[in-house]
Order: C-alpha cells, then sequence, then structure tokens
C-alpha cells in the first residue's frame, strides 16, 4: 500500500508522538525490524519500542511482518506515506492534525540540526548537493496545490528504490526532502 490515511483525531494525535514519527521513519526506510533492533537503532527500550509499535498498529500505521516466527516478531509499516486532511470540517480533527504537522516539523528541524552538525564530514559532493533554501511565489490557492502536485510526481520517480534496494544505484544515499508551503504574512 502506498499510502496509510488517519482521518480521526485520535489516529491523528497518536501519530504525533515524537517516538512513533521515528519508528514508522525507520520502518519505511529500513524494512521490517523487531522493537530489538528498534531499539538500538533509535538509543531506545525494547519495552518502550514495543509499546509504541503496538499503538502504531491500533491505528494502521503498523502490523506484524509476514512470516514472523514465535521468537523473532519483526514489524513492518503498512504503507510508505501517511496522508490527513489538515482542513477537516470537524475542529478536533483540525486540532489533532495542527498537532501531528507541529510534532512533524519538530522531527523535519532536527534532522537539519542534525546534518548541519555532521556536515563538515561529509564528502564534498554531497556538501555541495544539499542545503537549505526557499523560494518566495506570488500565487493562488490553486496554483500552490498544483505546484505541490508537481513536486509530489517529481519525486513519485524514486519511489521504486524505497521498497526494492536492487534498483538503486551504485553511492545512492537516504535523503529527506522536506516540502513545506506556508503563506508569509
Amino acid at each position: 500500500m502506498r499510502e496509510v490515511r488517519l482521518d480521526e483525531a485520535t489516529a491523528l494525535r497518536a501519530y504525533a508522538h515524537p517516538l512513533r514519527l521515528k519508528l514508522i521513519g525507520l520502518l519505511r526506510s529500513e524494512g521490517p525490524m523487531t522493537a530489538t533492533q528498534a531499539a538500538a537503532r533509535l538509543a531506545d527500550t525494547v519495552p518502550n519500542c514495543s509499546f509504541h509499535l503496538r499503538q502504531l498498529a491500533k491505528y494502521g500505521l503498523a502490523e506484524r511482518s509476514p512470516g514472523a516466527d514465535a521468537r523473532e516478531r519483526p514489524w513492518r509499516a503498512t504503507a510508505q506515506y501517511t496522508a490527513w486532511d489538515s482542513d477537516s470540517a470537524d475542529p478536533a480533527v483540525r486540532a489533532a492534525a495542527g498537532q501531528l504537522e507541529t510534532a512533524i516539523l519538530g522531527e523535519y528541524t532536527q534532522r537539519v540540526r542534525d546534518y548541519l552538525a555532521r556536515r563538515p564530514d561529509e564528502p564534498g559532493e554531497w556538501r555541495a548537493a544539499t542545503g537549505l533554501g526557499d523560494v518566495l511565489a506570488h500565487v493562488t490557492a490553486a496554483e500552490l496545490a498544483e505546484l505541490m502536485a508537481e513536486l509530489d510526481a517529481l519525486m513519485a520517480r524514486f519511489d521504486d528504490r524505497l521498497e526494492d534496494p536492487a534498483r538503486r544505484p551504485a553511492g545512492a544515499r537516504p535523503v529527506q526532502i522536506m516540502r513545506m508551503a506556508v503563506p508569509r504574512d
């Protein structure tokens, strides 16, 4: 499944937990793993990761990996992407979506800080290819929606590499491309 959709406030709030965001990100980027493996990767405890994986499963974001045995019980993400409606008619859903988006922004900000701290040690070609920037555009809401859809379509050309490592060219690394569009005052 390409996308899981969260439509209820409780699911959105449940997903907004920082460890849950990290766990889903890890399952999506690394593939199935046990709570023990996830805990080691995230420098957390096994019981804590196990609890949060069960919570993610409760809301359809994670599931037991097929073929798991009683001794080793890996988890996997149910979809490569999570979607929700930030503009729901339900005020509770809108508030929960805002809470989730704030948590995601915090995760994105931390990822950028982590990269900036290690950037001096990165190879020159990677330092030159990465970075921060912004563009100011005067657009209508419809034009912005079209632009965002075009950006999503552009990035979709790499989707086959997410699930099939054999499709990744030599030298490919996971790169987080963060898409944000916010009106200025």
